[in-house]
């Protein structure tokens, strides 16, 4: 059993920049690949970023939804047994629960589907506003 606790989110205004942690424990961290994902309120859960580990080669693989290309960066440090995701230019349609994820499978692409996922967290949220 994998137990993942997020912290970090918080109120910040247009423009601004969150960066969100999420805890690995139960689990060899390096075993997982790690995602986060978000819920608007009245929406259904949407990917946001997911990370893979090559332990053969030391490299990571990381992938992102469109809506925040070019401004959220996911990042693993396997030594803390956390994933992080940095935001920045944070926009109001930014505003959702954040959810870290976690899957059974250290490498291959990374994974964007929801279903796939085995072990979540409570979830923090994130408010973009004036």
């Amino acid at each position: 059993q994998v137990q993942l606790v997020e912290s970090g989110g918080g109120l910040v205004q247009p423009g601004g920049s969150l960066r969100l942690s999420c805890a690995a424990s139960g689990r060899t961290f390096s075993s997982l690949g790690m995602g986060w994902f978000r819920q608007a309120p009245g929406k259904e859960r949407e990917f946001v970023a997911a990370i893979t580990w090559a332990g053969n080669s030391r490299t990571y693989y990381a992938d992102y939804a469109d809506s925040v290309k070019g401004r959220f960066t996911i990042s693993r440090d396997n030594a803390r047994n956390t994933v992080y995701l940095q935001m920045n230019s944070l926009k109001p349609e930014d505003t959702a629960v954040y959810y870290c994820a976690a899957v059974a499978r250290p490498g291959g692409a990374p994974e964007k589907s929801l279903s796939e996922y085995q072990y979540w967290g409570q979830g923090t949220q994130v408010t973009v506003s004036a």
